[in-house]
């Protein structure tokens, strides 16, 4: 278990910013990379000297994180759990349930319009060419999250952006590990392909594979990433 305080200056950092919902978004991170380990103990007190703002914010960003499952409390205070590989084999068959609902929802509008969906095809084919991981992890994450606001289903929707910042951190490890973005990008592009022809059986199979595909990329990348910090 760890007890000491060495978390503090990796959290200093994120002090301009930290007002409110953000300091939930910069914890989240620092687990989910490692950065503050499993057993890490996190008072409230502390984080809420070392972010500069009062402990209602601070509670707000531990009461988040135990809903995300990456942190519970014990007697003595709150502890990182960190992330398993059982809790991502549960968030990509999240991901798989949700995505699937929704993308055959899409299908089923009568005259979808798919244009915002290429605009951010565009945005990741450029991303891949100058091999910039940043841009194409955001480009990524754009190119799902319009299917769950095209579906006209605001409840899917709105558990996905629950959870899309979860996929944001976890695909900054992956992206990490990946020396060559076009695959990725053509991944999709044969997706979009698929949406648009109307044939749901075709398109959900290439859903399945293309989230199966990234499951794999994660726990691998992760097991990396995990045993190099």
């Amino acid at each position: 278990m760890t007890t000491d305080h060495s978390w503090r200056s990796a959290v200093t950092t994120a002090r301009p910013t930290a007002l409110g919902h953000h300091i939930v978004d910069h914890l989240r991170r620092l687990i989910i990379v490692g950065e503050l380990p499993a057993g890490t103990h996190l008072v409230e007190a502390e984080l809420s000297e070392t972010f500069d703002v009062s402990r209602g914010p601070v509670r707000d960003a531990l009461r988040q994180l135990r809903a995300e499952g990456l942190v519970e409390s014990r007697r003595r205070g709150v502890f990182v759990i960190g992330l398993t590989n059982d809790d991502i084999d549960e968030l990509y068959l999240l991901r798989h349930i949700l995505e699937t609902e929704v993308v055959r929802l899409c299908m089923r509008r009568p005259g979808l319009d798919l244009s915002s969906v290429h605009a951010v095809v565009d945005r990741m084919r450029a991303a891949a060419a100058e091999n910039d991981a940043t841009r194409f992890a955001e480009a990524d994450l754009d190119f799902h999250s319009l299917f769950y606001a095209l579906s006209g289903h605001r409840r899917l929707e709105s558990i996905w952006q629950q959870y899309r910042p979860t996929f944001a951190d976890m695909l900054s490890v992956t992206n990490a590990s990946d020396r060559d973005l076009t695959p990725i990008y053509e991944d999709h592009v044969r997706l979009l392909e698929r949406i648009a022809s109307g044939d749901e059986a075709a398109a959900g199979a290439l859903l399945r594979e293309h989230i199966d595909g990234s499951h794999r990329r994660m726990l691998t990348a992760y097991e990396q990433f995990v045993a190099r910090s």
